[in-house]
C-alpha cells in the first residue's frame, strides 16, 4: 500500500475540484478545461525539466517505498502527475474564490508592501546562501516573478496573494506528508547543502516559494488562454 501513497495524494488534491468542476452549475469551471490544461502544459515543461536535473544531481530524490517502479528522466511517474494535478487543484481554488469572493483582496499599496517584505526576505537570503542550488535557483525565480509581476500584473498579485495564504492550508498537509510528516520517512527527500537548511515542520522552507512559483505563473498563462478561449 506504501507503493501507491504519492500517487493517492495527487489523485486525491485533484478528486474533488475535477468533480466539482464537472458537476457544480453555478460557476462551472469545466467551461475553461481548455484553458486550464494549456497553462498547466506550459508551465509544467519547464518545471518538468528542472526537476529532472534537480534529481540528477542529488538536490532532491524519491523513495522507491512510497511511488511505483515506472519511471521518465529518472523521475517518478507521480511526480510528473504532481505538476498537473496540484496546480489544477489551486487554479480551481483561486478562481472559485474570486468567482464567489471578489472583494476577497490587497489593496494596491498592501500587495506592494508584501511584495517589498518578500523582495528583501529573499534577496537578503539569496545574497548569503548563493551557490546553494535550490535556494538559489529557486529565490532568483521568485525574484524576477514578483518583479513581473508588480509591473505588469498587479491587479492579479491583489488578489491572488491572500488566495494563496489559504492554498498553503492544504499545500503544509499534503507536501508535509511528502517530506515525511506522519509516515517513516519521506517520500521526496532533499539534500540540505543545497538548501538553508531550515524547515517548517518537516518542509524546506524554499518549498513555500517554489509552490508560489509553480501556481502563480500557471495562473498568469490561465488568465492569458482564458481571454483567448473566451473571446472565441
Amino acid at each position: 500500500m506504501n507503493t501507491y501513497l504519492y500517487l493517492f495524494l495527487n489523485l486525491g488534491s485533484l478528486s474533488i475540484p475535477l468533480l466539482y468542476s464537472i458537476f457544480e452549475k453555478k460557476f462551472h469551471f469545466i467551461q475553461y478545461f481548455k484553458a486550464a490544461c494549456f497553462s498547466i502544459l506550459t508551465v509544467a515543461v519547464p518545471f518538468l525539466i528542472w526537476d529532472a536535473l534537480f534529481t540528477k544531481m542529488g538536490v532532491w530524490g524519491f523513495n522507491p517505498d512510497y511511488h511505483l517502479s515506472v519511471m521518465a528522466l529518472n523521475v517518478p511517474i507521480e511526480e510528473w502527475l504532481f505538476f498537473f494535478c496540484i496546480p489544477y487543484a489551486c487554479l480551481f481554488t483561486y478562481e472559485v474564490i474570486r468567482y464567489y469572493l471578489p472583494n476577497f483582496k490587497l489593496s494596491k499599496a498592501g500587495a506592494v508592501l508584501v511584495c517589498v517584505l518578500l523582495l528583501i526576505l529573499t534577496s537578503t537570503l539569496l545574497v548569503f546562501n548563493f551557490g546553494k542550488w535550490y535556494t538559489s535557483v529557486n529565490f532568483i525565480f521568485f525574484i524576477i516573478l514578483i518583479l513581473y509581476g508588480l509591473k505588469n500584473h498587479l491587479e492579479t498579485l491583489q488578489s491572488y496573494l491572500p488566495v494563496f495564504a489559504i492554498i498553503l492550508i492544504p499545500f503544509f498537509l499534503v507536501n508535509g506528508v511528502l517530506t515525511g510528516s506522519f509516515i517513516e520517512s519521506p517520500i521526496v527527500w532533499y539534500d540540505d547543502t543545497e538548501n538553508l537548511g531550515f524547515r517548517l515542520f518537516t518542509i524546506p522552507f524554499e518549498d513555500v516559494f517554489y509552490a508560489f512559483n509553480l501556481l502563480f505563473l500557471v495562473q498568469l498563462v490561465f488568465n492569458f488562454f482564458k481571454i483567448k478561449y473566451h473571446a472565441k
